[in-house]
């Protein structure tokens, strides 16, 4: 990939496809579980929070803190896609809690008068040229004690959807972007190359979750067992923190938090 997406060509296209369906739901609910777990180490249900929502889109997970009353830096690289988070943000009467900046997230720190308690980097390396160094540059506009909750498309994962789905080929020859699909990811970061990113940018981890480790994977057999999908929505929440399984997420969500000067 030379060089970062930009999604102002489809951000309605986006909105629609990303969070308007099961999956998106699945992915809302599990991360923000995740996001609770944070706030409560870091204090945030009892005060108010500076949040960078880093590439943050439609900006659906940070407008659950602002209705918890913290303040939102949300950043984006789509003018598009803030016009059409503005308009949701608005509808949801949570304007006063935002503040909009248009900008890649490699430029961020040109926007903060002063680190964060918490950044949301969700879904945007696997967009990215240089998906290490951007997040080594929203890492640094955390502040010791605060956290990072990060999410990106999972190498693992993407193999094993290939597999299932009979692309062995596609597979062995190093699964080539293809071009045809908009809205799926240039490619899969490997897990344990991002944990090794978060560790020496100064953070301990925390927590990981899966996201969609089963849900991706179910075929439309016609003689499959009968479920529905709240039985697999409860089969992640049950399983999805747990190895083998959180591994093969499609999406995998890890928070840590930056240790103090003095460590």
């Amino acid at each position: 990939m030379t060089e970062d997406r930009n999604f102002d060509d489809i951000a309605h296209k986006f909105a629609k496809n990303i969070y308007g369906s099961d999956k998106g739901e699945i992915r809302q609910v599990i991360v923000w579980e995740d996001l609770q777990q944070i706030l409560n180490t870091v204090k945030g249900p009892k005060q108010q929070l500076n949040v960078l929502d880093a590439g943050g889109g439609l900006a659906q997970m940070s407008q659950k803190l602002a209705k918890l009353g913290h303040h939102v830096a949300l950043c984006d690289l789509s003018s598009e896609m803030l016009l059409l988070a503005e308009q949701d943000i608005a509808k949801n009467g949570l304007l006063e809690q935002y503040r909009f900046i248009h900008s890649p997230v490699q430029s961020i720190e040109q926007h903060l008068a002063s680190p964060v308690d918490l950044v949301l980097f969700h879904a945007v390396m696997e967009w990215l040229a240089d998906p290490k160094s951007a997040l080594e540059k929203v890492l640094q506009q955390v502040k010791p004690g605060g956290m990072a909750s990060v999410m990106f498309y999972n190498h693992h994962g993407l193999v094993y959807k290939n597999v299932v789905c009979g692309n062995i080929p596609h597979v062995l020859d190093g699964m080539p972007h293809r071009k045809r699909f908009k809205l799926q990811p240039q490619k899969g970061l490997k897990p344990e190359e991002v944990y090794q990113w978060i560790e020496n940018a100064g953070f301990s981890i925390c927590g990981k979750s899966g996201i969609r480790c089963f849900s991706d994977y179910i075929g439309n057999m016609e003689y499959m067992g009968d479920y529905q999908y709240e039985d697999v929505l409860a089969l992640e929440r049950q399983l999805c923190r747990q190895e083998p399984y959180l591994s093969l997420g499609r999406y995998i969500h890890v928070w840590a938090q930056k240790k103090d000067k003095q460590d």
